[in-house]
């Protein structure tokens, strides 16, 4: 056997582990998800075929606007205000941490510790932060006369037909996207490592041709973080759509209330796991993946428009 041989064998017995692994426990599950969203299956007995009926359901919940067409609308609501929100907030805290100031590290560090927090405590703090009469928050709001019930009500603050209807106010899923916008730290690390990459000699030549701060942040500083920034946006997306320990959390695994925190992924367990509905589920769930795999797909073909490297 010559050496390249046995340098090869010894790479394949190191890999083995993890090739099992990959196939036992992504691939197959991935594949066998695939096959029982066309069976009727209460993983108890064996499945049975019943072809596309379980899409057909999906289509008619998400026609009416019920069961999985609410869950498929409190997702794109709160990743339509977690995921701009966590940009926006990182990048704007990067920005200022990036200042040479008296205790940036301290500053730094106090910001970065909600991102580490975990994430079942995050939510029994932000269930006492947010409640309506005890509240830390509301407590703050007093003296306003503004005292929103947060978890407990289903309205939402930037829906359109409450907004018509006069009845927009905070509530759940806005109390969620509140709670993600807190452990925003994680993606400030990144942003202020990019702004540590970026040459000062363009901020030095942009002052020379009279840019302020503004234009220096709107011509040097932003365009540079546009890598950056959409790799956050994908990532961001991703755990959007993953979004399940916090909703199961404040809700007690309901989804409440009126439904208003049931997001995808807690639908997709409750279908599975509580009224033992795999098949179903498993459908759910590839919808999901399909939904996902076309919007990271426009985002990727919208970065050769804004992304510049």
């Amino acid at each position: 056997m010559t050496n390249s041989s046995r340098q090869t064998r010894a790479g394949l017995l190191f890999v083995a582990p993890w090739l099992v692994g990959l196939l036992l426990l992504t691939i197959y599950p991935f594949l066998q998800s695939l096959y029982w969203s066309f069976c009727r299956y209460d993983l108890l007995n064996d499945p049975q075929w019943i072809g596309v009926e379980n899409y057909r359901r999906l289509a008619a919940e998400i026609e009416r606007g019920d069961e999985f067409g609410q869950a498929l609308w409190n997702t794109v609501y709160y990743a339509a205000l977690a995921v701009p929100g966590s940009v926006l907030l990182g990048v704007g805290l990067a920005v200022a941490l990036n200042l040479r100031v008296r205790g940036q590290a301290v500053y730094r560090t106090l910001f970065f510790i909600p991102s580490i927090v975990p994430t079942v405590a995050t939510s029994i703090l932000w269930l006492w932060l947010l409640n309506p009469t005890r509240g830390l928050v509301n407590r703050l709001l007093a003296p306003t006369g503004w005292a929103p019930t947060w978890l407990n009500n289903a309205a939402e603050a930037f829906s359109p037909a409450q907004l018509w209807a006069g009845t927009a106010g905070l509530g759940s899923k806005d109390a969620l996207a509140l709670m993600t916008l807190w452990g925003v730290g994680n993606f400030m690390i990144i942003y202020l490592a990019a702004l540590g990459n970026i040459p000062r000699e363009l901020y030095e030549a942009a002052q020379l041709d009279g840019a302020g701060r503004v234009r220096q942040f709107t011509a040097v500083t932003l365009p540079h973080l546009t890598p950056v920034i959409f790799f956050n946006v994908v990532m961001g997306l991703v755990a959007a759509v993953q979004y399940f320990t916090q909703a199961y959390v404040v809700s007690g695994g309901s989804g409440g209330p009126e439904g208003s925190t049931r997001v995808l992924s807690l639908h997709i367990f409750l279908w599975g796991f509580k009224y033992l509905d795999a098949g179903y589920a498993s459908a759910a769930a590839w919808v999901l993946f399909v939904l996902v795999a076309a919007v990271t797909l426009l985002l990727f073909r919208s970065a050769r428009r804004w992304v510049h490297y």
